[in-house]
């Protein structure tokens, strides 16, 4: 059910968020870039330029700092009584006993959660390009699953 790595690495105290290191870096830094751009050139443009195409300029540069945002902002928080995956466009809340497994197959960009319900999850908080982060951060995830994850079986009747 859970990697024997995760038996190896002590569950951390909750509430914990595990937020992609590179990606972060990455998609923030192209936000700053991309506005002081665009705010640079609303401003050395000719005088034959309007202040509508200026603002212009300054709405498009806005438009891709939102999605370099939505690029940036998925994350994994873990709490006592539940999980919270935020990807760059939707949220979902899970209950523990709702996640059966947690894995990351070599050469996929995030692990997977399997659900009771049969479907799965991507969990984009955690991305294999952050390297031994993204393995250590998946292993201490996989301990709390260990320990607050799916329910007991009911005893089986004699």
């Amino acid at each position: 059910m859970v990697d024997d790595a995760a038996a190896e690495v002590p569950a951390p105290a909750l509430p914990v968020t595990w937020r992609p290191r590179n990606m972060r870096i990455v998609g923030y830094g192209l936000a700053a870039v991309i506005m002081v751009t665009m705010v640079l050139l609303a401003v050395v443009l000719p005088p034959d330029w309007r202040l509508v195409d200026r603002l212009g300029l300054v709405a498009l540069g806005l438009v891709g700092v939102g999605v370099m945002h939505l690029l940036a902002r998925p994350r994994l928080t873990a709490t006592e009584t539940r999980v919270t995956v935020v990807n760059s466009i939707r949220t979902h809340v899970l209950e523990w006993p709702e996640i059966v497994d947690a894995r990351m197959p070599v050469g996929e960009p995030w692990p997977t959660i399997d659900l009771a319900d049969g479907s799965t999850l991507a969990v984009m908080g955690i991305q294999s390009n952050d390297g031994d982060l993204a393995r250590t951060n998946l292993a201490r995830f996989q301990a709390l699953l260990r320990n607050r994850g799916e329910a007991q079986e009911p005893p089986r009747p004699a």
